[in-house]
């Protein structure tokens, strides 16, 4: 049985997602005047469909095994806007959706990192016997 039981790791599942969105978000503000550049995002939704639909490829050694293919995203979760054009010069960059995903971002990621700080604090209570 784990000490928290799997929320410290749940809650780093949670926090890896904020830093890769927080990548994501900061790659496209970057990249907001490159010309054809197209806007990524970070969509757990997106990546769990794809894996449902998706199979993995893999040695068969008997018939009876289960037959196995792969997809091959880049980064997990992280999928590009290709349709998608703001400018004149085909940037696919919205900087109001860009800033307000960022700090949408940045208060999912203070609420996590608050709620490990609060585990973390109980566990020093613990460890203290309570006083």
């Amino acid at each position: 049985m784990g000490l928290f039981s799997g929320t410290i790791s749940n809650l780093e599942y949670g926090l890896s997602y904020a830093s890769t969105k927080n990548k994501v978000v900061a790659q496209n503000i970057a990249n907001s005047d490159t010309p054809n550049y197209k806007a990524k995002d970070v969509s757990f939704a997106k990546l769990l469909e794809d894996a449902k639909t998706s199979s993995i490829s893999a040695y068969r050694t008997d018939n009876q095994h289960i037959n196995f293919t792969t997809n091959s995203a880049k980064a997990p979760g992280v999928y590009s806007y290709t349709n998608l054009s703001y400018r004149q010069n085909g940037n696919g960059v919205d900087m109001d959706k860009e800033q307000a995903s960022l700090a949408e971002n940045t208060i999912y990621y203070n609420a996590l990192i608050d709620r490990v700080n609060g585990k973390l604090n109980s566990l020093l209570t613990v460890a203290k016997g309570g006083s």
